[in-house]
């Protein structure tokens, strides 16, 4: 019998716990799910974990895996599951949170480790493949996220449903290493981090620059062409503000902010869109002016734990696409469908051609505003479009924005990883606390729908993204320099300046290697930093008026008429619009 991979990563949870507790008899237990690609578990003991450990826990696994132990489910009450786990105080803690009456609570054991689990399970480890894991890491994990409580030691487990399918994602973990976005960008000299100035913000270099400021003049020509209108609004404003939109009481432990003399609190803005609401309320507005879209690269800045940040991938500062479009209910479909299309397109343009959607419903969080009955409306709404339109998604329970249920895009890269990027949130809550409204047909007010946008995300993010799937060889029209012109000697410096000169008459960013070093040396650093096109130049070139073109990653080069490399090149480095 087959079991889903999830099942079998929750199994082999249960099974490491159990390998742990025969080697560490003491040791108490916190928790372990099954995540993307493997598992954890989170366990208490003053044994320090190490990587010296990793094979002792491996083997054990494995014996226990050959034992062929049955996982065990029994249901039983509140006082007989205090009796089992009187010497487990993270269950007990649990236990004692716990106040369905009268409902039943499910454990599950494997051979001498029981847990609270409500399954399901493999039948027996028979069923578990005893070489289709491997111990990651072991890090550090506060109990329930939080720091106030203990720090426990949380060991990290990849695992799939064989051998070769582990093997397979070791390997692209490998390539991922070799990909590292950070790896990539001090080779291309893109940026870098100051952690000790700035942590968790980016210092951008000229390249890096060019790249961040190329991705948003590609999403405003999009957006420009579809009929968005580009504002921006403050950095600073009143917390008053974010407590109206609901934001402050979800996230203002993870905003800056700060009293000024007359006594006001100011927040450095986290999001953009209560100002995105603001700029709408001025005036008087028509059901003839919806849809209404209002676009804004807002920088934002959120803090996040020094131990989340980890490059351009979770950083404190940084720029989101943001849009807000403004729409009646009877809009309220094709909206949704037009914008879920445009991101797709977007992705396509960059690459990435396989894209999946998740339907994310209300969270159970106290933050969650408006009633049970808008939200109904809200997911039914985003459901309908789905369904309507044949549009395939799953859903994502509890994993809303705390005023309105969203459909969030993931892409695929290049090496197989999913990634979460652009979002459609439908939000009927945020318009009714800021009072905005249109006149309609019947020349009374009403109440509009607003839907958030996002399609880049975070431009940091996508570009560390991109960044990693095509190992830094972008796209000539994304590339920051996508042509460098290299004389074989100073001889030929000035033919090499004038085919400079051409390029960049035609609009075509290019620059000449002019270092006083050999050519092999320079197309060799240039290949290094990812040059696309190194136009090599000497006595032939500079007499035919040609260039000889060495592309990256081509072996082959290539002799070109200047006139036609040029003209060549103002196709190659257009937007894809």
């Amino acid at each position: 019998m087959s079991y889903p991979i999830e099942m079998i990563r929750h199994s082999l949870a249960h099974v490491m716990a159990a390998a742990v507790q025969k080697l560490h008899p003491d040791v108490k237990f916190a928790g372990g799910p099954a995540i993307e690609n493997g598992f954890y578990y989170d366990f208490d003991t003053d044994y320090r974990f190490s990587e010296e450990d990793f094979e002792k826990i491996e083997k054990e696994m494995r014996e226990l895996i050959k034992s062929n132990g049955r996982f065990e489910q029994r249901i039983i009450d509140l006082d007989e599951a205090k009796q089992i786990f009187a010497n487990q105080p993270y269950k007990m803690e649990w236990l004692n949170e716990y106040d369905a009456v009268g409902e039943k609570l499910s454990i599950y054991t494997f051979r001498d480790f029981t847990d609270l689990c409500r399954g399901p399970h493999v039948e027996s480890s028979k069923d578990l493949p005893r070489d289709g894991f491997k111990i990651r890491a072991v890090a550090g994990a506060y109990w329930k996220g939080d720091s106030k409580n203990k720090m426990l030691q949380r060991i990290y487990v990849d695992a799939f449903e064989s051998k070769e399918a582990l093997d397979a994602f070791l390997k692209m973990q490998e390539e991922a290493a070799k990909r590292d976005h950070r790896k990539i960008g001090k080779e291309m000299d893109l940026f870098h981090f100051e952690p000790e100035y700035a942590p968790g913000a980016v210092f951008w270099h000229d390249k890096g620059y060019k790249i961040y400021r190329r991705l948003i003049e590609y999403i405003r020509a999009r957006q420009e062409m579809a009929g968005y209108l580009e504002i921006s609004t403050p950095s600073v404003m009143d917390r008053c503000l974010w407590e109206r939109s609901g934001h402050w009481a979800k996230y203002g432990a993870h905003n800056y902010s700060g009293k000024t003399q007359d006594g006001k609190v100011f927040c450095v803005k986290p999001m953009s869109c209560p100002g995105g609401m603001l700029v709408f309320g001025q005036g008087i507005k028509s059901y003839k002016d919806l849809p209404m879209y209002l676009a804004e690269f807002g920088k934002v800045n959120r803090y996040e734990a020094a131990g989340a940040l980890s490059g351009l991938m979770r950083v404190r500062e940084f720029t989101q696409d943001d849009a807000h479009i403004f729409c009646t209910e009877d809009q309220l479909e094709s909206e949704v469908v037009k914008i879920l299309r445009f991101i797709k397109d977007i992705y396509n343009k960059f690459g990435f051609e396989k894209i999946t959607m998740k339907l994310a419903t209300r969270p159970l969080s106290e933050f969650r505003i408006g009633s049970d009955e808008i939200w109904d409306k809200a997911e039914g709404a985003l459901k309908h479009a789905l369904d309507a339109n044949g549009i395939e998604y799953e859903i994502a329970e509890n994993d809303a924005a705390f005023y309105g249920p969203k459909i969030d895009n993931y892409l695929k890269d290049s090496m197989g990883r999913v990634w979460q990027c652009g979002t459609v949130q439908l939000d009927m809550n945020l318009p009714e606390r800021f009072d905005l409204s249109y006149i309609g047909e019947d020349g009374e007010k009403h109440r509009p729908i607003m839907l958030h946008r996002a399609m880049l995300g975070s431009i940091e993010r996508f570009m560390g993204i991109l960044l990693e799937s095509t190992g830094g060889n972008l796209p000539l029209w994304l590339s920051p320099e996508p042509v460098v012109v290299v004389p074989i000697s100073e001889k030929y410096r000035d033919y090499a300046e004038s085919v400079v000169a051409d390029l960049r008459a035609a609009g075509i960013y290019a620059r000449a290697d002019l270092r006083d070093e050999k050519v092999n040396y320079k197309v060799r650093e240039l290949s290094m930093a990812k040059t696309p096109i190194i136009a090599v130049v000497g006595e032939k070139e500079s007499t035919d008026e040609t260039v000889t073109l060495r592309k990256l990653g081509v072996e082959k080069q290539e002799v070109v008429p200047l006139s036609e490399f040029v003209a060549n090149m103002q196709n190659a480095v257009k937007l894809p619009l």
